[in-house]
């Protein structure tokens, strides 16, 4: 009896560990019309025109987004526990980056591409692409009232220009670095792109995007 009951259970554990959710798509190809922003995406406008299309490069489907002294994003609405997947993956290429560009100084705050998480407690991560601020560079960069914006570049420079750049990111981990508590529930995720401060032009481009429970 004891036998059938440990086999019951192997079984058990065996089917949780094949049927539990270990990823959790937030832009994914599967979803993607021809043509068409995917429908679970808005366009949020802050100054001038969005340049957004959807395209296919190397091999898989991508959003464009093009800056030309503008600023815009893509966002969504999601519901994610960080501590159940708090790896965020995504893949990102810059062909234009705003050549002023630095967020460390407002009148220069111009990024090729941003990845925001928004958390529930109104506080938000951005993952930026920066023109001349190093890699590995971490502030607090609010701007908004009421929401807590702390941002870390993730790349910098021309040095993976024109090429497909694999990025994962311990959100959970850099939340609490940040701000010094375990983060809450993941309510929003945002593509951004802004050229506004500095005039100038940029170019960035993002494929699939998903939270997992491990970082490969």
């Amino acid at each position: 009896m004891k036998k059938f009951f440990l086999l019951i259970a192997i079984v058990v554990f065996v089917f949780q560990a094949r049927t539990s959710p270990n990823a959790v798509p937030v832009l994914t190809a599967a979803n993607w019309a021809p043509g068409r922003i995917p429908s679970e995406w808005q366009v949020k406008v802050n100054h001038g025109k969005p340049d957004i299309s959807v395209c296919r490069d190397a091999p898989e489907p991508c959003i464009r987004m093009k800056s030309v002294g503008a600023s815009f994003a893509l966002e969504r609405g999601v519901d994610v526990n960080p501590h159940a997947t708090p790896y965020l993956a995504w893949t990102w290429k810059v062909t234009e980056l705003p050549p002023a560009g630095d967020f460390r100084k407002t009148a220069t705050d111009d990024q090729a591409a941003q990845v925001l998480v928004a958390f529930a407690d109104r506080k938000v991560l951005t993952y930026i692409w920066d023109s001349n601020a190093p890699k590995g560079t971490t502030q607090s960069a609010s701007s908004i009232p009421l929401v807590h914006i702390y941002a870390v570049v993730a790349e910098s420079g021309t040095a993976q220009k024109n090429r497909w750049v694999q990025e994962t990111r311990d959100v959970a981990a850099d939340y609490e670095r940040a701000f010094g508590k375990p983060a809450p529930h993941v309510k929003g995720l945002r593509l951004q792109i802004n050229s506004q401060h500095t005039g100038s032009v940029a170019e960035s481009y993002f494929g699939e995007i998903a939270f997992r429970s491990t970082a490969n």
